[in-house]
């Protein structure tokens, strides 16, 4: 398991609402619904401040808009 997993599934445990689109090779996180919390922190804390490639890997484990 790959560490940007590992954040992404810790922030899912902790009620994460925020979702990826990935789209023609376009990546973005779409937030409808307001974090708990906990979850809110720790997006702050550990996936906002990572460089690019690494934010990437993280959100790419987020559950995706395209999927039920």
């Amino acid at each position: 398991m790959t560490e940007g997993r590992r954040i992404a599934e810790e922030y899912l445990r902790l009620g994460g609402k925020r979702r990826v689109k990935i789209d023609d090779n376009q990546q973005t996180v779409r937030v409808w619904e307001a974090d708990p919390p906990a979850a809110e922190q720790f997006w702050h804390d550990r996936v906002e401040g990572l460089e690019a490639r690494r934010r990437r890997e993280v959100e790419f484990f987020l559950p995706s808009i395209n999927s039920p």
